[in-house]
């Protein structure tokens, strides 16, 4: 699940919007329901790129962080584990930097003025958001993220002018896909990359199917109808998990929330233990969430917190129109933003308005109660007069997840209690 989402990103970059090796992919305003991704942000612009370390090293110029903006983000290698977090709490810890990222079994030189990351694997990716500093626009987080570079070692005593695509009015399709083509997928990310020991029962398993490093997959007629049944029967089972197990692992005791960050024993994301590996519970994760950081913290600087049933405990369903009072003094030390997912695919909704996200930074032009508090809806229709108030849901079953960006130590430590959803007719 974790290597086939991220390949899935890389495929859609290069089949659809033409992009190579080291071309860097810089949103020029937040993403609409064009990038069909699993739980992406619609708030700050997002950059991401592909390499692929069986030409060599790369090296990634990372921007100091100041005045102009900030990035945020992680790279991650071909299991979409994290091998380097970027930006104020990564490894360059804000003050810019060249990374080297290396490919497996790599025995050269590593020149003295680089942050040395060792890739466990050769096709690598990144996906960082700008994040505009005080008093700065969009306009100015895109034009920080332009400072961006990504070459080749090979290139660095002369790096070519960097290619940067901009799809904000593109498709850019990105999300897995849940049928035979699952398994092409999967062929094209075995045929590449090294096998761990802990991979070998797997890999196995797989030639049986005909997925076999340094062999053309061609199953016939009766395997791809077997490998599209199972790939629904997998989808189909993971919804149901969402369903009956992680829809009760509450944030807190009395509401109906719970964190997109469901993270091993280790408050990791490898699932990964002495004994086993953790084999559901990594499916489910990846399932609904990519770019996790390398370890999530006690005390994390953002919470990511999914209403996956209402105020009664009942699943959120299509057709019906939900309320949630979002309280004037929200945990926040940056701002706070609630973004509603298709809960089938948890990508955005398309919509006439495509509007996905309300947030903070669209208080002034919401009807506030007199409290100082604002009742958003989510739901097929607005409430009369209350469109600003109001996030489409187009007959899909709604995902709202609240991004809490700088959370204080109220919400970390639960003394803070967000209100629940309550489905209304009004």
């Amino acid at each position: 699940m974790p290597a086939i989402a991220i390949y899935s990103f890389r495929r859609a970059a290069f089949d659809t919007l033409g992009a190579k090796d080291n071309d860097i992919i810089a949103y020029s305003a937040p993403a609409t329901p064009r990038l069909e991704a699993i739980t992406a942000n619609s708030t700050t612009p997002y950059i991401a790129s592909y390499t692929d370390l069986r030409t060599g090293p790369a090296v990634l110029e990372v921007p100091a962080a100041g005045p102009d903006g900030s990035l945020y983000g992680q790279v991650v290698d071909a299991w979409q584990y994290t091998i380097a977090d970027v930006g104020p709490s990564g490894l360059d810890k804000g003050k810019g930097a060249k990374f080297l990222f290396t490919p497996p079994g790599y025995k050269g030189d590593v020149p003295k003025g680089y942050i040395h990351v060792a890739s466990p694997n050769y096709r690598i990716a990144f996906a960082f958001r700008s994040v505009p500093a005080p008093g700065k626009s969009t306009a100015d987080a895109y034009r920080y993220a332009q400072r961006l570079r990504m070459y080749y070692l090979s290139e660095a005593a002369d790096p070519p002018k960097q290619r940067f695509i901009d799809p904000i009015n593109e498709r850019y399709p990105t999300l897995p896909f849940y049928d035979e083509r699952h398994f092409e997928d999967m062929h094209d990310i075995m045929s590449v990359e090294p096998v761990k020991e802990q991979d070998k029962v797997m890999m196995g398993m797989l030639t049986s199917l005909g997925i076999e490093k340094g062999k053309p997959f061609a199953p016939d007629d009766t395997a791809r109808k077997a490998m599209r049944q199972a790939a629904i029967d997998a989808w189909f089972f993971l919804q149901s998990y969402f369903d009956d197990v992680i829809a009760k692992r509450v944030f807190w005791p009395d509401r109906h929330y719970v964190s997109l960050m469901q993270t091993d024993a280790n408050r990791m994301f490898t699932f990964t233990y002495a004994d086993r590996i953790d084999l559901i519970e990594r499916a489910a994760e990846y399932f609904w969430c990519t770019y996790m950081p390398k370890v999530y913290a006690e005390s994390p600087a953002n919470q990511y917190l999914v209403a996956l049933s209402d105020k009664n405990g009942n699943p959120m369903a299509p057709g019906k129109l939900y309320k949630v009072e979002v309280p004037r003094d929200m945990p926040v030390k940056q701002f706070w933003a609630l973004t509603v997912y298709d809960h089938a695919t948890f990508s955005f909704i398309y919509s006439e308005s495509n509007r996905t996200t309300l947030s903070s930074y669209d208080l002034a032009k919401m009807t506030k109660n007199a409290d100082g508090s604002v009742t958003l809806y989510v739901g097929p229709s607005a409430p009369a007069g209350l469109d600003a108030n109001w996030i489409p849901t187009s007959g899909k079953r709604p995902m709202p997840t609240f991004r809490f960006y700088g959370a204080t130590d109220a919400l970390n430590t639960k003394a803070f209690k967000m209100p629940d959803f309550e489905e209304t007719s009004v």
